[in-house]
């Protein structure tokens, strides 16, 4: 399977579980660190995740996962954690919990306005293809989404 594949398989398999304990599925990823593979999933709810969840998506994810190792190929890791405060927004639901405030953004390509990849502005729209923000001195900017290298909440500390 490839890492999509995989990561698609995994949500198929833990949203009926997140669904059934009130949770939220923030996101799954596939990813391979040194000579490890981690297969991650991330999970929240209002108030915040707590351990013992974790422990029970795991618990009841791994089973469902052991049915497909042969086609996984390689051993990995499953983490179930909370996604943190400064995870990345990615599904249209992040982009719309956040309208109007202050968000980070890191480009893979700079943009021609101002040849910068990286900034903090507030996010005022976005559609499937694109996210328009407002820049500290007040100009709207369209970004294409398949640009966005990251984008996440804005945090001072």
């Amino acid at each position: 399977m490839t890492k999509k594949e995989i990561e698609s398989t995994c949500e198929e398999l833990v949203v009926p579980i997140i669904e059934r304990h009130g949770f939220e599925l923030v996101d799954v990823e596939y990813v391979k660190e040194g000579s490890t593979y981690y297969l991650r999933v991330y999970a929240d709810k209002p108030g915040g995740i707590t351990i013992d969840d974790c422990v029970e998506i795991s618990r009841e994810l791994n089973p469902k996962l052991d049915a497909y190792e042969k086609e996984f190929k390689d051993a990995y890791i499953l983490e179930v954690s909370s996604p943190g405060l400064l995870r990345p927004l990615k599904k249209d639901k992040d982009f719309a919990r956040n309208l109007g405030k202050m968000v980070e953004i890191k480009l893979y390509k700079p943009l021609a306005e101002t040849k910068v990849k990286e900034f903090e502005a507030e996010l005022k729209e976005f559609d499937d293809k694109i996210i328009k923000v407002i820049l500290e001195n007040d100009e709207e900017i369209d970004i294409d989404r398949s640009n966005l290298a990251l984008i996440r909440l804005a945090f001072e500390f």
